[in-house]
């Protein structure tokens, strides 16, 4: 390379798919923080959120084609795998010199098969990305051998090695994520169109075991946390410097440690620091925290997703949820008794399901009563605990389908098609029923749900279905003008 600051291009694939998008456009935190990193590395870096900005493969290479990055970067969960394949290649195709590198949690843990099936692949970063990559970005500018680097895998005499752990990150505080060179306009929340969009984290790790998470092997069941005052400073910068109204928490388990959450509660509401927050949290710490709740709100939270998962005792044993179905009720019924927009997901399609034992599921969620509940499709990841135990119903290989929404495994009792079909009505049962009694929520409920409505109706897979099962529901007077004040449309 020349002796100019090495240039650095951060990438996200070109990926779609799923519920999650049709709530808005969602920033790459992980890039942003390994962006930082490079940049304190002495690097030129440049994020290219390919996935946010809706561009395709074309666009992504004309970009490198342009800029002619010294080391193309790729961010990278099992479902974007063979389109951040397809970003080295195209890399590749520009100048074979360029250092290409995928990082995230599938090449964690499947980087060998990444590194002898992908010849256009260099290295895989394994593990929390910040040092790993600062590291190796000095080491392609100095010219020195990459296999020195710890936390990568990379072809030694054509073999796929991987190189000595590295260890986590010991003080987050310390990290400094690259705010700057997001494209802040991108990135909003639609149900509340006024807010710019966040994606902030306050903690890593979970302590859980999961059977089918990737996120308790990746962070190696450790947690670590920022201090309370580091994290409410970062929102405050975000609102003050980059007009973020939204924010939502990506940890897994930010409640984890009492104490620590209470001063966080604190600090957003005595400095009214007035940045809504989304956050999930498990269903265990929510009942923990029932004399909380009112705190919460205060705050500023307005949305708590709590994994429930199964409705079975025994599939949430075979997950190691370490949850008790009672729990799971008691849960959303203290985040709708606070005011907080509850939400949950099922995930389903495991070898025993049938289409009853779906429909069921459905009618326990009604019960249940969370403001939004979603119907998932276990994709069980290659690498997780889980695995070994679904392998002989695993239908494909397609790692594109491993997005929740596409079924990857077939039960006993039905086809791949019927869970699909299944899946995609359950969540347009669920939906045609809460609507159905809107008029048992608040105001501010209402409101949020008829917005949510119309996202689902116009901006995911799931508008088709609803929009059939909608049509043969007898729209009650009182729903219907509160469906026209939202500007949702009557003619399915």
């Amino acid at each position: 390379m020349s002796a100019r600051r090495p240039r650095v291009l951060l990438v996200t694939p070109p990926y779609h798919a799923g519920v999650v998008e049709s709530a808005g456009v969602w920033l790459p935190l992980g890039v942003v923080y390994v962006a930082g990193a490079a940049r304190r590395a002495g690097a030129e870096v440049r994020i290219y959120d390919a996935m946010s900005l809706d561009h395709t493969h074309a666009d992504i290479a004309r970009a490198i084609e342009a800029w002619r990055p010294d080391v193309v970067a790729v961010y990278t969960i099992t479902a974007m795998e063979p389109d951040a394949r397809e970003v080295c290649r195209a890399a590749k195709r520009v100048d074979p010199r360029t250092l290409t590198v995928l990082g995230g949690v599938h090449p964690t843990f499947m980087w060998r098969e990444v590194l002898e099936q992908e010849p256009a692949v260099d290295v895989a970063v394994r593990g929390e990305g910040e040092g790993t990559f600062a590291e190796l970005v000095a080491a392609r500018a100095a010219g020195a051998a990459l296999e020195r680097v710890a936390g990568i895998a990379l072809r030694v005499d054509g073999r796929p090695v991987a190189t000595p752990a590295r260890p986590f990150v010991a003080d987050l505080d310390a990290l400094e994520p690259a705010w700057d060179l997001l494209d802040w306009p991108r990135y909003y929340y639609r149900p509340n169109p006024a807010g710019r969009f966040a994606i902030v984290s306050s903690s890593r790790g979970c302590l859980k075991q999961c059977a089918f998470c990737s996120q308790q092997k990746l962070w190696e069941r450790t947690w670590r946390a920022r201090t309370a005052e580091a994290f409410v400073g970062e929102l405050e910068l975000l609102r003050d410097v980059y007009g973020v109204r939204v924010a939502m928490l990506s940890d897994e388990t930010p409640t984890v440690e009492r104490p620590r959450w209470e001063r966080i509660l604190d600090l957003l509401a005595e400095r009214k620091v007035g940045v809504e927050l989304l956050m999930e949290t498990r269903v265990d710490d929510v009942v923990r925290d029932e004399d909380l709740l009112e705190r919460y709100v205060a705050a500023g939270v307005s949305h708590l997703y709590a994994g429930v998962e199964s409705g079975s005792q025994a599939t949430l044993d075979l997950f190691k949820k370490e949850t008790q179905v009672a729990q799971s009720k008691r849960s959303i019924e203290l985040i709708n008794a606070a005011g907080i927009i509850s939400e949950t997901s099922f995930v389903l399609g495991m070898p025993e399901d049938t289409t009853e034992s779906i429909l069921a599921t459905v009618e326990l969620a009604k019960w249940y009563g969370p403001d939004m509940a979603f119907f998932l499709a276990l994709a069980p990841w290659p690498y997780a605990d889980l695995y070994p135990q679904l392998e002989a119903h695993v239908v494909t290989r397609d790692y594109r389908k491993y997005n929740l929404v596409e079924p990857v495994l077939k039960p006993r009792a039905m086809t791949v098609d019927e869970v699909r079909l299944a899946l995609h009505q359950a969540t347009g049962e669920f939906f045609r029923d809460k609507f159905q009694r809107l008029g048992e929520l608040s105001a501010f409920k209402q409101e949020y749900l008829l917005r949510v409505l119309k996202l689902l109706i116009e901006h995911s897979y799931l508008g088709a279905e609803m929009k059939a099962l909608a049509a043969h529901v007898e729209v009650p007077p009182a729903m219907r003008e509160l469906l026209e004040r939202a500007g949702v449309s009557l003619e399915f």
